[in-house]
């Protein structure tokens, strides 16, 4: 595969990121996969699935969990429901995602991810420490599926992201790398937070956002915009990407779905920048 191909996220049945026909009409060679409900993580769903994407020449990177009760209305509200942080729907979540990882190994996939949540401060804590098991519980079953898991960044500092991973202590556990999501939650500056966790970055998203106000990062969130249009400096971040040695997928995230022609219409802007950005950088 080439260096760089660009990607989107499209799902199977979730009605989540863009239609699979809008990316072939894009000419985009890769995807990752919002996870199907229950019911539609079946052989039969996968096969079929698999087969609409090699017909269209596209290839599934990472399958992505989500869980219902999930609210991201406002970071309270994140705290509160998001991910397996929440304790009282924990185990039925681990549940889900190691059904979640039987499903990507149906569509071939040696890749999950999700949002695991904020995790605890306290490393001493109760939490934190039933956190890490849960984990471990989990990564444990990836493996035996020959799959490797990506948490997605934003709720934690590259900091305390890096002492999580340390603490599970597990050599199948890496980093989805979302620039905006430092950004969006005022964890910290993107750039530099890449440049500290580069050696677990796996995947990454091409997604942008502007800061909270002064005095309000991370305690509101800032808020995505069109791909080029915030703080993140897109042409810094392919360099700094560059930099780290990474090859593999840049996939567009665009949170509009409730406006499909506008989220068309900035995925295909943000195909045509990285598309320029990239032959820019890599000649």
């Amino acid at each position: 595969m080439e260096q760089w191909p660009i990607g989107v996220f499209t799902s199977v049945d979730a009605g989540l990121g863009v239609h699979l026909d809008v990316a072939q009409e894009l000419k985009i060679p890769t995807v990752q996969v919002h996870a199907p409900h229950h019911e539609n993580r079946t052989e039969l769903a996968a096969q079929d699935f698999l087969n609409r994407c090699e017909k269209a020449g596209i290839k599934v990177t990472a399958v992505f969990g989500g869980f219902e009760g999930e609210s991201y209305a406002d970071i309270p509200t994140t705290v509160k429901t998001v991910g397996l942080v929440p304790e009282a729907s924990r185990a039925s979540r681990v549940a889900e995602m190691k059904e979640i990882s039987d499903f990507a190994r149906s569509l071939q996939c040696d890749t999950v991810a999700l949002h695991i949540g904020f995790v605890p401060e306290d490393r001493d804590s109760a939490e934190y420490k039933s956190l890490i098991e849960a984990t471990q519980d989990l990564l444990d079953h990836i493996k035996g599926n020959g799959q490797q898991l990506n948490l997605e960044t934003g709720q934690e500092t590259a900091d305390h992201l890096l002492d999580f991973i340390e603490d599970v202590g597990r050599d199948n556990l890496f980093i989805n790398f979302d620039p905006a999501n430092m950004i969006l939650y005022g964890t910290g500056d993107p750039i530099a937070a890449l440049k500290k966790v580069s050696k677990f970055v796996r995947s990454v998203h091409c997604k942008d956002g502007v800061w909270a106000a002064e005095g309000k990062r991370g305690q509101e969130f800032g808020s995505e915009v069109p791909l080029g249009q915030g703080d993140v400096g897109m042409e810094n971040y392919l360099r700094t990407l560059k930099e780290i040695g990474y090859t593999g997928p840049l996939t567009i995230e665009r949170e509009i779905a409730h406006d499909r022609v506008r989220q068309k219409a900035d995925i295909g802007e943000a195909v045509s920048l990285l598309t320029e950005l990239k032959q820019k950088i890599l000649g």
